[in-house]
């Protein structure tokens, strides 16, 4: 028997043994918080005696605990579940050590109900992030997301602390999760999308504030969409070759992430075709899903520590859970229901003197006579740099 069976036990002893202690657990001791059937009936009993006034919880009940305490406890318990004999009000009696502990076995059996309730959603979460995965769809993994954040914030409720996400010590960080299928369609999509945005840059304005390159399955795609986003973020022209440059110079093709060939078949110009816009949404919905297995499993390892107090376990848990809070803000800007920041802000183009000497990272610069006599402005720092500089 663990020793959550044995707070169960104890806290309806206790209960048996002195009526008067429910006023100090009614408050935040439910039923439901109860692990066995059985427990869960007697204790929802003795709260409808308790509400009905039984002599035995009155205020001026004094003296010994009448028998019919125990009797109405189990006659109105039985309506509710099967199995319960005369015998096993005795049995929790004998099982409590002191009944005036009874808050404090209160507290055990909230622990553990605490940590069952996070163990189950997040298995609902796994599940339904699992499922969308298949269908392409987010909607089962939003919702019960939404609940899941709820019931931590219930919990913590309950348990008498502040819900905030904690980043949990290393010695408690769940292990690597194994990461969750990736259908074939998935990738298709993704490269549908990054051949849109070769072949019509101009459309990276409409994702750059909601896609991010974490949000692709394959590492490949991920280099490639952050080559899109350096060339575009500079100010340089975007292609199939530029691209491929990029790529090559952020070590994609150095470390086997990616080849030439497959670099040039997705960027090439018959790759593109179709609204980027509708490509990353799929992308981003997909991103959605996979990141709520990881965040479930890690929810879900973290449940599994018994050594955890609630408090730790609901903080942990709302920390394992901001990346996933954080696609679906992003899904939200995507779909237009959250404006996300000012869209003048990151659309607008670096300055000349920036793309400029971006560009003149890959040519050779020789200043003309007028160039190298020509005053520093008012108010800039001038910098001093290498007549010419030999391509790498």
């Amino acid at each position: 028997m663990t020793p959550l069976e044995h707070a169960e036990q104890a806290v309806l002893g206790a209960l048996f043994l002195a009526p008067g202690q429910l006023d100090r657990l009614r408050g935040w001791l439910r039923p439901e918080h109860f692990d066995r059937p059985a427990h869960t009936a007697l204790y929802a009993a003795m709260l409808k005696l308790h509400t009905a006034r039984h002599p035995a919880t009155t205020e001026d009940a004094t003296g010994p605990v009448p028998l019919s305490w125990i009797t109405d406890t189990l006659q109105e318990a039985s309506h509710h579940t099967r199995g319960l004999t005369a015998v096993y009000p005795h049995l929790l009696v004998s099982a409590c050590p002191r009944s005036e502990h009874a808050p404090m076995y209160g507290r055990m059996v909230l622990e553990g109900a605490i940590h069952r309730s996070v163990t189950r959603h997040a298995d609902q979460l796994h599940q339904a992030a699992l499922a969308d995965l298949r269908t392409g769809t987010a909607d089962e993994t939003v919702h019960h997301a939404e609940i899941l954040s709820d019931v931590l914030a219930d919990l913590a409720h309950a348990w008498g602390t502040e819900p905030r996400p904690l980043q949990p010590p290393t010695a408690q960080v769940p292990r690597g999760c194994p990461p969750p299928p990736v259908a074939n369609q998935i990738l298709v999509e993704e490269e549908h999308l990054l051949g849109c945005l070769a072949t019509r840059p101009e459309q990276l304005l409409g994702l750059v504030h909601w896609l991010h390159p974490d949000d692709f399955a394959d590492q490949g795609h991920q280099q490639i969409y952050r080559a899109l986003g350096a060339l575009h973020h500079r100010g340089e022209p975007i292609d199939q070759l530029t691209v491929l440059w990029e790529t090559q110079r952020r070590g994609s093709l150095t470390n086997g992430t990616l080849t030439t060939e497959r670099i040039r078949r997705i960027c090439g110009p018959l790759a593109g075709g179709g609204a980027a816009e509708h490509y990353g949404e799929q992308v981003l919905t997909a991103s959605l899903a996979r990141t709520a297995t990881t965040a479930a499993q890690q929810v879900r390892a973290l449940a599994d520590q018994d050594a955890l107090a609630p408090g730790q376990l609901i903080n942990y848990a709302l920390y394992a859970l901001s990346p996933l809070d954080d696609v679906r803000r992003r899904q939200r800007i995507a779909n237009g229901i959250d404006p996300g920041p000012p869209r003048s802000s990151p659309q607008i183009p670096p300055p000349p003197a920036r793309s400029k000497a971006a560009r003149a990272r890959s040519r050779s610069h020789h200043p003309g006579p007028k160039e190298s006599a020509s005053p520093t402005p008012a108010g800039s720092q001038h910098v001093a740099r290498p007549s010419h500089r030999s391509p790498s």
